[in-house]
């Protein structure tokens, strides 16, 4: 079989062997989809927060984070295609790749993003009827989203110093979504004062457990800035994961029970 040729969603063009057999995921939430794609011979190495599926913690060979990869475990995996997103991985180090092996990003902002980026690797890894299958999934998913009359939220990822998702961000989709309005008017992850954050008065304020690890201890400090706010612990896997866990973030916004 000769080699294929795709555009990334970054506009790079990846030259790869017709039917890749040694694949790294650099992101966690794509490597939870390759997964579901039936991939589970092909994944050769993953980051050490890939999480999804469990069974592959084990077995496969972790080359690092998203941010700093151990390159000799890389390159003693021989891969044939390596998968990566924009945001979550570091450009020095994608750059570096790109010398040795075809490597495919990501650029997610939007749902319909998301749902291009996992037709092109169904096809990619010639999985395009699973993959179309997770679509399908996705859709009707999301047919029954929940519209929470425009409540505003300050979405936290981040502690001292405080960060929050802005606009132009997966996040700030998933809100949308569901019919509420970000506080935030900056774009992607702008750091916040204590007194910028009293100001914004939100109706809610989420605290993500990603990728800060945010729990009930500290909601008490956001309640002295946010007396009249609902503070509420939030998986940020379902409003950041852009991969086939999209299938169950409609179901998680229900049991938020936002009024």
């Amino acid at each position: 079989m000769t080699d294929r040729s795709y555009l990334d969603q970054t506009g790079n063009l990846v030259i790869t062997t017709a039917r890749p057999r040694r694949i790294i995921s650099l992101v966690p939430s794509q490597t939870g989809l390759l997964s579901d794609l039936g991939l589970d011979e092909e994944i050769v190495g993953i980051t050490k927060f890939c999480i999804h599926p469990r069974a592959w913690l084990s077995p496969k060979k972790i080359i690092g984070g998203t941010k700093q990869y151990n390159f000799d475990v890389i390159h003693a995996l021989e891969p044939d295609l390596i998968i990566g997103n924009k945001e979550e991985n570091y450009e020095e180090g994608i750059v570096r790749l790109r010398t040795k092996y075809p490597v495919w990003l990501s650029d997610i902002v939007s749902l319909e993003d998301a749902l291009a980026m996992i037709i092109s690797l169904g096809e990619i890894t010639m999985r395009k009827s699973q993959a179309e299958g997770i679509i399908d999934a996705i859709h009707i998913a999301f047919s029954a989203l929940p519209e929470f009359d425009h409540h505003s939220v300050l979405y936290l990822i981040w502690r001292k110093p405080w960060m929050a998702a802005g606009k132009k961000t997966f996040i700030h989709t998933m809100l949308e979504r569901t019919g509420l309005r970000n506080a935030i008017d900056d774009e992607r992850y702008p750091e916040l004062l204590p007194e910028q954050i009293s100001a914004l008065h939100p109706d809610y304020i989420f605290l993500s457990s990603e990728p800060y690890p945010f729990e009930e201890k500290h909601k008490e400090e956001l309640m002295n800035l946010c007396p009249a706010a609902k503070i509420i612990l939030v998986d940020g896997e379902m409003f950041s994961w852009y991969g086939s866990r999209l299938i169950k973030a409609p179901a998680y916004f229900r049991s938020l029970n936002l009024r």
